[in-house]
């Protein structure tokens, strides 16, 4: 049985068997009404999952969490957006921790959740503005559960299932997600952005660790992340020289 223990988060959740995607869902809402904040959606299957800038989420059918919480965090300034990128990877991150080894988690810049250097999970964060603030978010998170075969296509997915041999109860963790993702998201509504900032870097993959990174036009070069800019750019070091890079302008090698 389901025991949510939050004060809005997936209190009110709209889950169904199949779904185009839980973020159009969710945005559909929001063109037709003003849903109560936290008010969740949550499929057993998405037909057309999304990921960042374009990419497509796969999931199979039943063993998987994919779903969208709607937030109204107009307290953070629009520049300032990555900020709720961040709650909302810490909160997927802890809760993956509640199964998997600790010290194996990791966020890789800016939405993917790793176990060890494998992806589980995914985020996607949909923002409307108004003015210089947030008018209301849609956070989209798929995370691999039971899921043990995967599309040859995939560079790099694992489950929990795959990671720890165990097969998990998909309510209790969507609700412990739920409560995680209330914990930080009301850390950030305290007006305490700072108290995201260490805890993401200490989880951020690879981080003081030299690596391989591949540009658009295909060129190399090794160099360490030292951090993050206060708009959420990646802060990389290349033989002493600092550069600044933004989504799909940097990659790991493969």
């Amino acid at each position: 049985m389901s025991k949510i223990n939050t004060l809005f988060v997936g209190k009110v959740l709209y889950h169904y068997r199949e779904l185009d995607s839980t973020n159009s869902r969710a945005l559909e809402l929001l063109s037709k009404s003003k849903p109560s904040e936290g008010t969740a959606i949550s499929a057993a299957f998405q037909r057309a999952g999304r990921g960042q800038i374009g990419s497509r989420w796969e999931s199979a059918p039943g063993e998987n969490l994919c779903l969208s919480v709607i937030l109204y965090p107009s307290f953070i300034l629009a520049r300032r957006q990555f900020a709720l990128n961040q709650a909302v990877a810490l909160a997927v991150a802890e809760t993956v921790a509640l199964y998997a080894p600790v010290s194996d988690v990791a966020i890789k810049w800016p939405n993917d959740i790793y176990v060890k250097d494998k992806k589980v999970g995914g985020i996607l964060l949909q923002n409307s503005l108004s003015g210089v603030n947030i008018l209301h978010s849609v956070a989209g998170i798929g995370l691999n559960v039971n899921q043990v075969d995967f599309p040859a296509g995939l560079p790099n997915p694992t489950s929990l299932a795959l990671e720890t041999g165990g097969s998990y109860e998909l309510e209790a963790l969507r609700d412990r997600l739920f409560e995680n993702l209330e914990k930080w998201y009301l850390r950030l509504r305290s007006g305490d952005e700072a108290a995201l900032s260490d805890p993401y870097l200490r989880r951020l993959y690879r981080y003081r660790m030299e690596s391989c990174f591949e540009l658009p036009d295909g060129s190399r070069f090794a160099g360490t992340i030292t951090g993050l800019t206060d708009t959420g750019k990646l802060v990389v070091d290349r033989e002493g020289e600092e550069l600044s890079f933004g989504f799909k302008e940097v990659a790991f090698c493969r």
